[in-house]
């Protein structure tokens, strides 16, 4: 995994892995009404009491 650019921040990406650009959300993310697109794989958190949980929804590249 490699870390984002300016640019590629600028644009809602926070890394890459291999050649997917992805962005990390918290869960409360997905109950939001944005109007930003995000042109990322987004991976999901939720914080527990002992540790997290990641989801990885490889379909939302391109989400709005």
């Amino acid at each position: 995994m490699g870390l984002a650019t300016p640019a590629e921040e600028a644009r809602g990406i926070d890394g890459v892995v291999g050649k997917e650009p992805i962005s990390i959300k918290p869960t409360t993310y997905k109950l939001k009404v944005l109007s930003e697109r995000i042109e990322a794989t987004l991976v999901f958190y939720d914080k527990k009491k002992d540790g997290f949980v990641v989801e990885y929804e490889p379909s939302t590249a391109m989400r709005e």
